[in-house]
C-alpha cells in the first residue's frame, strides 16, 4: 500500500498536463491588464481632445 501511494504521488508531482492551462491563464491575465491600461489612458485622451475641441467651439461661436 505504501509503494502504490508512492508512486501514485511521484506520477501527481511529474504529471505537467495542467501546467499549460495555468499557463494560459497568467498569459490572458496579463494581455487583459495590458489591454485595460492602453484602454483608460486612451480614454483620458479623447476626454482632454474632446474638451479641447468644446473650448474652441465656444470660443469660435458668435455671441447671440
Amino acid at each position: 500500500m505504501h509503494m502504490k501511494l508512492k508512486t501514485l504521488a511521484q506520477r501527481f508531482i511529474a504529471d505537467e498536463s495542467g501546467l499549460s492551462a495555468v499557463e494560459y491563464g497568467l498569459l490572458a491575465a496579463g494581455i487583459a491588464v495590458g489591454l485595460w491600461t492602453i484602454i483608460s489612458q486612451m480614454g483620458t485622451d479623447l476626454r482632454a481632445i474632446f474638451t479641447s475641441v468644446k473650448t474652441d467651439i465656444a470660443g469660435a461661436a458668435p455671441a447671440a
